[in-house]
């Protein structure tokens, strides 16, 4: 039974910015101003970060015009690559990448909500409060998803509105009320030792973190209403959208506070806040930030489920996973599993640890699957709707970008064998491959309805 095409531009957009924006943009330019302590370094990591995006989502818009099939990535990396990294990829998301994000993003909201609430996340009893809290904010959005696309597309829309406008409100607050009183923190541009290529690198992966959503939206593809002609366009104007109200929060943090103080504040959008309008603008920025978490978690139990479905009806996973609920028409095994694997790592693992262990594990297939537009562009057959301005250079960039991270990731004691260990669990997957769904044959599967 398919998926029902129900997805029209604007929530196409939705889904996108509602994946994207989450907590790193409110937590993460604290780690990136301590590695890189100087206004423009810190400015520049993120352009760069939004270039490469950019570049990566360009690229997926073209293919997903083409393929817009359930399941993004992992339907371009078996037509591209085949069926091995393409399951490697579903072992990832399954094992690592999925039940991670859910973790770390359920952790923020239950972080905020808490702070909300008055109390203070980070003490006891409160500290173990957090993982319950986590845990039932997945269950939540899991049941949204459950009965039906339109309750989740819902969620999304309304979250992403709001997170997207507090965003900008606070933007709008700091640089109209704060940029009067300090003149900016601007100088000097480049402090001495504020830039190095290791510690760029490393700033990198927190920013890719900030940016990771851009490519969610892929995997709903089934589902998007007159896909040829929204899913490039939603594809290409969300990851705009959030490039451009993510240049502007950093400015407005460098507006109100020096550099020192963002690397010193865990939660530098309330800092702000409360800097330029008191103690009421701490509370608008929690709330802010758990609709945003709120939003983003929901966009990732709406999409991440869609790869376990499509590769249960390739046969590359248990076959019950692709079961469509009669009543609902959503994958609800799918979500079921991915909801649970959600609440499992959260319960045992802590934010910083769940993030870092995200993006180490997503960059590989990231770059794997903007590298099919190469393989795709050879083949007679392919037909995209939209191709990507700067070819063959725009997706070259976000390879070699991709496998500079990496490199540095491994390179660099301080994350040397995290990232070493997270490779070894992706491998872990051949000789699961091998052992299982390997022995069989290859899967032909009908042409995709657009």
């Amino acid at each position: 039974m398919p998926l029902r095409r129900q997805l029209g531009l604007l929530s196409t957009v939705a889904v996108l910015v509602g994946s994207t924006i989450g907590s790193g943009i409110f937590r993460s330019p604290a780690g990136i101003a301590q590695k890189l302590p100087g206004p423009l370094p810190l400015i520049l990591v993120w352009v760069t970060g939004g270039c490469l995006a950019l570049c990566g989502a360009l690229t997926l818009a073209e293919i997903a015009g083409a393929m817009p099939d359930t399941g993004g990535i992992y339907v371009f990396l078996r037509e591209a690559w085949g069926r091995l990294p393409a399951f490697l990829f579903g072992w990832a998301e399954l094992a690592i990448i999925r039940a991670a994000a859910l973790g770390a993003i359920s952790t923020t909201f239950a972080e905020y909500l808490l702070r909300v609430l008055g109390h203070n996340p980070a003490v006891a009893p409160y500290d173990a409060y957090v993982h319950y809290i986590a845990a039932v904010a997945i269950a939540l959005t899991a049941t949204f998803n459950y009965v039906g696309l339109k309750w989740g597309s819902l969620v999304q829309n309304v979250t992403t509105v709001a997170k997207y406008g507090g965003l900008l409100f606070i933007v709008l607050l700091a640089l109209a009320l704060g940029l009067p009183h300090t003149g900016g923190h601007f100088s000097p541009a480049f402090p001495p030792g504020s830039i190095s290529v290791s510690a760029f690198g490393l700033a990198l992966v927190s920013i890719l973190w900030a940016y990771d959503g851009w490519e969610d939206v892929t995997f709903v593809a089934g589902e998007v209403d007159n896909p040829r002609r929204n899913l490039p366009r939603g594809i290409i104007i969300g990851t705009l959208a959030v490039i451009f109200i993510y240049a502007l929060a950093n400015l407005a943090y460098l507006a109100v506070l020096p550099v020192d103080q963002i690397a010193s504040s865990p939660l530098v959008a309330a800092d702000v806040a409360e800097r330029v309008v008191g103690p009421v603008g701490v509370v608008f920025v929690a709330v802010t930030v758990m609709l945003s978490a709120f939003g983003t978690l929901n966009g990732s139990i709406l999409t991440a489920p869609r790869i376990f479905f499509a590769m249960a009806d390739d046969g590359l996973f248990v076959r019950k996973v692709a079961s469509v609920h009669p009543r609902f028409g959503t994958p609800y095994v799918s979500i079921a599993l991915c909801a649970m694997l959600g609440i499992i790592f959260v319960l045992v693992r802590d934010f910083q640890q769940l993030a870092d262990a995200f993006v180490i594990a997503i960059v590989p297939f990231l770059a794997l699957g903007v590298g099919a537009v190469f393989v795709m562009r050879r083949r007679p057959s392919y037909d995209p709707p939209f191709r990507v301005p700067g070819y063959p250079v725009v997706p070259a960039l976000f390879i070699l970008a991709t496998v500079y991270l990496l490199v540095n990731s491994v390179a660099a004691p301080a994350s040397r064998w995290a990232t070493v260990a997270v490779l070894g669990g992706i491998a872990l997957g051949i000789p699961v491959y091998y052992a299982t769904v390997g022995r069989r044959g290859s899967v032909t599967r009908a042409p995709v309805e657009p």
